[in-house]
């Protein structure tokens, strides 16, 4: 499902800003556990923009979901793999 022209900066932003919350909660509660750096930190926020702002349609935001899996890890969130979950998963961060 094609996102249409007037929606798509606005799915970018809702899912950008969720996205890096979740990366930002990831980093504070494991950075003693794995060492990780500030680097590591900005790598993948980095990579996660790309990937965002490269979604073109619905499939491609399920994509980015799905290869950031680590980052959904509450029981609420199980159903956001499918393309139905992604699909309510957007429609609830445009609320």
């Amino acid at each position: 499902m094609k996102i249409n022209i007037e929606n798509k900066q606005r799915i970018h932003d809702v899912l950008l800003t969720d996205m890096q919350r979740r990366i930002f909660k990831q980093y504070n509660a494991r950075k003693d556990e794995f060492n990780l750096t500030d680097e590591d930190y900005d790598v993948q926020q980095t990579l996660l923009v790309d990937s965002v702002l490269h979604c073109e349609t619905l499939n491609d935001v399920n994509d980015v979901v799905c290869n950031n899996q680590d980052l959904f890890d509450d029981y609420d969130s199980i159903n956001v793999f499918t393309l139905e979950g992604t699909m309510n998963y957007i429609f609830k961060l445009l609320r």
